[in-house]
């Protein structure tokens, strides 16, 4: 062999051991440092997903438990309507309502309004304001149910469900004024009670008429239109989280809401659409596309240039009860004098 070969070959065997060694007393530190950094970024992804699931719990619990204010007042009190205090079942027998029945002045009256509260709020929806159009209704000679939902019921106060629950909550007020008399039956629903309202329809035929004003109803695009008012969340997977959570926290699935078949519906009955265009809360194409699917030649909507969620009576009282009346006459639900008694109110309006 080459004694240059040889000289290589042996600096090669002398530096290998050295190699080795080195290799040995780096790599246990290496592997600990890497482990710990592992670690750390692990329970760092961990702790902001578990932070993430638990804003979107938090978000899923409010909606489900909306704070409610307590009533403060009552017909009598508030507009100098008779009343009593009464109480019925929902239609499916679930729980016990409560509510306000005011008889219309005339003893033979046959027509029924009941007024379908929002979301957030009581019978009295004080902002709407409810007691007013329950005393407008009155003067029309309808008699007038004021109910609680069960998520504003100061007795047994359960979660909100977007309609599922609330819908057989309505079709029990709807029963009672058929049980006290009615033959004609409108419901006029603010916000998650005209969204409610038309679930209702969906399933009774006891309902003669609507009158929807600022209809919320509860879906992907409405749920995370009302999200981004308050928290900027991404689409997804958020809108995902929430519907994992929703049946767990109020025992509702979006699925179960049908909202897919009322975006599609015809309804037989007569509907009158009222929204502003400045809803935050519930967008008012939606409305524009639930009037567009009605074909019965009574249903109508009224679109409001700059007005805002549940706030239409409010800003226009005049205009708004003025078409309502028209509404209401053109369904044979009030003669020519009964509108012009109710328009003796609408004058006095500010």
């Amino acid at each position: 062999m080459n004694p240059a070969s040889e000289s290589v070959v042996q600096s090669e065997r002398s530096s290998t051991p050295q190699t080795e060694d080195t290799v040995k007393e780096i790599s246990p530190g290496h592997r600990r440092l890497r482990n710990i950094a592992v670690a750390l970024f692990l329970s760092i992804l961990f702790f902001l997903i578990f932070c993430f699931v638990a804003l979107h719990a938090y978000i899923a619990w409010v909606l489900s438990n909306p704070t409610v204010a307590p009533l403060y007042s009552n017909p009598k009190q508030a507009t100098g309507m008779d009343y009593k205090d009464v109480t019925f079942p929902a239609v499916d027998g679930s729980r016990i309502m409560q509510g306000w029945y005011i008889p219309a002045d005339s003893a033979d009256s046959k027509k029924t309004i009941v007024l379908s509260h929002g979301y957030g709020a009581n019978r009295e929806e004080t902002w709407v304001p409810m007691y007013d159009l329950a005393h407008y209704a009155h003067r029309l000679n309808f008699n007038v149910i004021m109910f609680d939902y069960g998520f504003a019921s100061q007795g047994s106060k359960e979660v909100a469900t977007g309609g599922k629950k609330e819908t057989q909550q309505l079709l029990g007020a709807v029963q009672y004024a058929k049980q006290q008399g009615a033959e004609q039956v409108v419901v006029w629903g603010f916000s998650m009670g005209g969204g409610t309202a038309l679930q209702a329809a969906l399933i009774s035929d006891d309902i003669d008429a609507m009158i929807l004003d600022s209809a919320f109803l509860l879906q992907p695009d409405t749920l995370y239109h009302n999200i981004r008012q308050n928290i900027a969340l991404p689409r997804h997977p958020s809108l995902e989280i929430l519907q994992m959570l929703f049946p767990v926290l109020n025992g509702t699935s979006l699925n179960q809401i049908p909202y897919r078949e009322v975006e599609q519906k015809d309804y037989p009955i007569p509907i009158f659409f009222i929204h502003g265009t400045e809803d935050t809360k519930a967008p008012y194409q939606i409305a524009e596309q639930l009037a567009a699917n009605q074909t019965n030649p009574n249903s109508r909507s009224w679109i409001v240039q700059n007005s805002h969620h549940e706030l239409i009576f409010r800003e226009h009282p005049r205009e708004y009860l003025r078409r309502v009346s028209n509404f209401l006459g053109d369904v044979s639900m009030a003669e020519q004098k009964e509108i012009k008694n109710g328009e003796k109110m609408g004058a006095g309006t500010p």
